[in-house]
């Protein structure tokens, strides 16, 4: 279907349109993941179900209708960035490839691996503060940089809007998760203030384009002609508030599974402090079957220099 055609709703089911990159990439991460899956054993289906999921609404994002019409309607690719940097790398980082590909390395793969992890350059881009900003500063680059007007006139930087903010998601949503190997652990509290955080940003870009005055990109748009459709200015207002609604509507799930994240933390944590105490009592048990009391069952005023003479201490 012609770019000049309407837009309509069945588009997002029926018109397609190749995007190579996009395809070339995702099929060599699903072949590679579904290896390690087989070569593992064992590996949870919901995990490997996250992962491929992640990829089909990546190539979904680029090549049915919102890939079609990514050029002509400023709302299409407003969906688009919200799913290609939080929909999509959430789901990613919800299949755990990082231990998927740790499980199936031979030992000196693994070093390897760690070291990196472990390197200067993977404790900076997870530092809360720097993941954070991956997130948040490319919506606002995007719209108020010449990168935007980019997107839209160049294939390299088309292809580059649909590689890198997947990337830039990642490299959020990798550290706030910690399903994957980290180069530091954070409290997985500080990820639900940085989602919180998160949606302020989002509502405060939503609301420049909605009350912002400015039309982004406006002589391209003008330069269409497009006797279909919106205006541009009313198309922009549907697209912020896609922003803003679609938006908090993906946090919702990552904010889900740092909740869960936090119950089975804490759970686990409390399991390791029973077993602890559990320990130490059968020890204690076991040394008063011996013959005598333990140290911690010895009478405290015995150790008492003031009192213990008075007990024959």
């Amino acid at each position: 279907m012609s770019r000049s055609a309407p837009w309509h709703w069945s588009a997002l089911a029926d018109t397609w349109t190749l995007e190579p990159a996009v395809a070339a990439l995702t099929a060599l991460l699903a072949g590679s993941y579904l290896v390690g899956v087989r070569r593992r054993g064992g590996w949870p289906w919901y995990r490997t179900a996250a992962f491929l999921g992640g990829l089909a609404v990546w190539v979904w994002t680029t090549s049915s209708g919102l890939g079609v019409y990514e050029r002509v309607l400023f709302t299409d690719r407003a969906v688009q960035l919200v799913l290609l940097l939080m929909l999509v790398p959430l789901l990613l980082a919800l299949g755990a490839p990082v231990s998927l590909l740790a499980d199936t390395l031979p030992a000196a793969g693994r070093e390897r691996l760690r070291a990196a992890l472990g390197g200067r350059v993977s404790r900076v881009l997870m530092f809360p503060l720097v993941s954070t900003v991956l997130l948040v500063a490319p919506p606002w680059l995007l719209y108020f940089t010449p990168w935007y007007r980019e997107t839209l006139t160049s294939t390299a930087g088309n292809i580059g809007f649909h590689l890198l903010l997947v990337l830039l998601g990642l490299l959020y949503f990798w550290p706030r998760l910690q399903l994957d190997p980290v180069a530091h652990e954070y409290p997985l509290l500080l990820s639900v203030v940085i989602t919180f955080v998160e949606v302020v940003f989002d509502a405060a870009l939503a609301l420049v384009l909605l009350y912002g005055g400015h039309l982004v990109a406006e002589p391209y748009y003008a330069s269409l002609a497009r006797d279909w459709g919106p205006s541009l200015a009313r198309d922009q207002f549907v697209g912020g508030n896609a922003i803003w609604i679609l938006g908090d509507l993906v946090g919702l799930p990552f904010l889900v599974a740092l909740i869960r994240r936090l119950i089975v933390t804490g759970r686990a944590e409390t399991a390791a402090v029973d077993a602890a105490l559990d320990a130490a009592e059968q020890a204690a048990e076991r040394a008063v079957d011996a013959g005598g009391a333990s140290a911690g069952d010895r009478p405290w005023w015995l150790d008492d220099p003031n009192l213990r003479h008075r007990y024959g201490g």
